[in-house]
């Protein structure tokens, strides 16, 4: 008979990690299917430097690291398959990875959501090095320099309010004259005096050596082109969950985050526990996303205490 695993998560950002570490001190040997990219959203910064008892600068890369041996450490598993499918069977759920299916009573998703990307040539190189998806985490590291945000929803206006509390100067850059943001957002932005606008514009391109020092602009009406000096880049473009293969198995919304119970990581379908960006639309935030991992790991230790 095939082996039958107690919890496989799906993801191994701080979230899945997370849930690794407490599943496998309860004993129930989880297996992480960790997929193409270990790590998750986070190995793209350079620095971390908001994460609880690290007083000095770490890399988003180590730190994610020193997730994976603490979850080694008491027993998890790896393996660094993609999930294809996962359908719903007759007390376990069959997990399509590689080569193979894997059974299990229980399944964790956390794949997380990803920032979208400007989609221009020069933008991997600096993803993390001044190029950043999210103005919370990495707004710090900009005190007195230039930066502009890309975006017209209210994310953006949200990021470049927040940013004026470090920057010298914040740029919105939309490519239309319309902003999606709500009134109430945009009057917020309109009326800071440290925020600057170019719209319509567009970026074509990302400028620096190591890290970013510019970016160049084109006017879609005009067709004139500008150099912008700055030192960062936010990207406020929106997030894409990655549920698109689990859609067909629990609820979402809209968008495709993940739904789940109020105070709780369950989904719609008992057995399948969801935690971390791909059930956050609005926080997004690396010590929550860990907090929903401990979270998930709980719920799943008490749903299969309840089916024995």
């Amino acid at each position: 008979m095939p082996i039958v695993e107690n919890v496989v998560i799906v993801g191994s950002g701080p979230a899945g990690l997370t849930a690794a570490i407490y599943t496998a001190r309860a004993g129930l040997k989880p297996l992480v299917l960790e997929g193409h990219v270990p790590g998750g959203q986070l190995i793209v910064s350079h620095e971390v430097e908001n994460y609880p008892g690290f007083p000095d600068p770490i890399s988003g890369l180590e730190l994610m690291d020193r997730f994976r041996r603490q979850a080694e450490q008491f027993g998890a598993r790896f393996r660094s398959e993609a999930v294809q499918e996962v359908k719903k069977g007759e007390g376990v759920f069959h997990i399509v990875a590689g080569d193979e299916t894997i059974e299990t009573k229980t399944l964790i998703i956390a794949t997380g959501a990803e920032a979208r990307r400007l989609s221009i040539p020069t933008e991997a190189k600096f993803y993390g090095r001044g190029i950043s998806g999210c103005a919370t985490c990495d707004g710090a590291f900009f005190r007195d320099k230039e930066v502009l945000v890309v975006g017209g929803g209210n994310t953006a206006m949200q990021d470049a309010v927040f940013l004026t509390r470090f920057a010298s100067k914040v740029t919105v850059v939309h490519r239309r004259e319309h902003l999606r943001a709500t009134p109430i957002e945009v009057q917020k932005a309109r009326t800071n005096p440290k925020i600057e606008w170019m719209i319509p514009w567009i970026v074509e391109e990302i400028l620096g050596h190591d890290f970013v020092t510019g970016a160049a602009l084109r006017n879609p009406k005009t067709g004139q082109r500008r150099e912008v000096p700055c030192a960062g880049v936010f990207v406020a473009i929106g997030h894409d969950p990655k549920s698109d293969v689990f859609r067909e198995l629990v609820e979402t919304d809209k968008d495709g985050f993940i739904q789940v119970e109020p105070c709780s990581t369950r989904t719609s379908t008992p057995g399948v526990f969801a935690c971390g960006d791909i059930c956050d639309p609005v926080y997004r935030q690396a010590v929550l996303a860990a907090g929903r991992g401990c979270m998930a790991a709980m719920d799943v230790e008490r749903y299969l205490a309840g089916e024995k």
